[in-house]
């Protein structure tokens, strides 16, 4: 007869939820600070501010400031990574990758101060690291597997998958780009040149009928 589980946790394992939630609202702290005053607002000492703790706290987790925004940046790609796999799989791959196009723009609509630390240059004294980068990289792993399974089935040109995603990538962010610094201003209007640029991309990729 197995032992009944225990409805409590132990010393260690408390400490360590602990910690994570600690670490998590240390993220959402820095980051609603980035969206409501700006990036010069993310500072240690801000932070600590925010959720009244001494800046030794938040040191201890991350080490630096650098190490925070770190943080930030894989959490941004954990949220992005969540976006894309929340887009369903059909049977009409030009249109997932399509979906896949229009999850990234929710994404930085629904979560703009990590779109502006991320991709946006918002905190120009940070330079993501080999971790930060790599989690990039996982979090698109869906358009590029997405664009391999259009290639394979003949939908889009044969040619270097990671050079395509990459020139997606290029194209949209400059798109939403324009719109954070205001030269896009009207959202209806951004919608429309996003939705333009989307279809203009995938023309030049799929294969023409006078290919087949």
């Amino acid at each position: 007869m197995s032992e009944p589980s225990h409805p409590y946790k132990t010393y260690s394992e408390v400490k360590l939820q602990q910690q994570q939630l600690l670490r998590k609202n240390v993220i959402d702290a820095a980051c609603i600070l980035l969206a409501e005053e700006g990036p010069e607002a993310v500072t240690v000492r801000r932070v600590a501010q925010k959720l009244s703790c001494s800046t030794k706290i938040i040191y201890s987790i991350f080490g630096s400031k650098d190490g925070l925004a770190n943080e930030m940046y894989l959490d941004g790609c954990r949220l992005l990574a969540e976006t894309f796999q929340q887009v369903p799989n059909t049977d009409n791959v030009l249109a997932d990758l399509k979906a896949l196009g229009w999850a990234y723009w929710q994404f930085a609509q629904l979560h703009s101060a990590y779109y502006k630390m991320m991709f946006g240059g918002a905190l120009s004294d940070f330079k993501p690291d080999e971790q930060s980068l790599e989690g990039t990289t996982t979090a698109l792993s869906r358009i590029l597997q997405t664009v391999i399974h259009a290639m394979k089935q003949g939908e889009l040109a044969e040619q270097d998958p990671i050079l395509v995603v990459r020139m997606l990538w290029s194209a949209l962010h400059g798109v939403i780009h324009l719109q954070f610094a205001g030269h896009l201003a009207d959202i209806n209007m951004v919608q429309e040149v996003y939705a333009f640029t989307l279809d203009k991309l995938f023309s030049a990729f799929k294969i023409s009928s006078s290919q087949v």
